[in-house]
């Protein structure tokens, strides 16, 4: 993928690209792996970690995001929300063992209201534009 990704989420947006990025791991490790070496994601992996980042760096809700299955916007394209899908399903049970509070956050954070859309809330991406014109 040949899009910038140095960028930094802020918040709660960092702490779900954290969760995602753990459960890609757990999923990456035991589906593509073939070596004993340490870890390194594979490319498909990696690829689909940049997009991941990049739809939550755009996400309209900003700090005040949904959790992804209860957002009224979809923005994942469909193949990529199946990928999500897929990786959710084999990660999410196995989360508990291997970081629990991470998985606790998420399922927390996955019952919470979903706030109405207002012109106040603004993207990461549209956040980090603001403050670099700015100054």
């Amino acid at each position: 993928m040949d899009k910038n990704t140095d960028f930094c989420l802020s918040g709660t947006l960092n702490t779900e690209f954290n969760t995602i990025t753990a459960m890609i791991d757990l999923y990456c490790l035991n589906h593509h792996q073939t070596n004993t070496a340490p870890f390194q994601r594979c490319t498909d992996c990696e690829q689909f970690r940049h997009y991941v980042k990049h739809r939550l760096d755009r996400c309209p809700y900003g700090e005040n995001k949904p959790s992804c299955k209860q957002c009224p916007i979809h923005c994942y394209k469909p193949q990529q929300k199946l990928k999500s899908q897929t990786i959710m399903r084999y990660s999410g049970p196995k989360m508990l063992l291997k970081h629990p509070i991470m998985a606790i956050r998420h399922l927390v954070h996955d019952k919470k209201a979903i706030p109405s859309l207002t012109k106040d809330m603004q993207s990461n991406h549209k956040k980090r534009k603001t403050l670099i014109t700015n100054k």
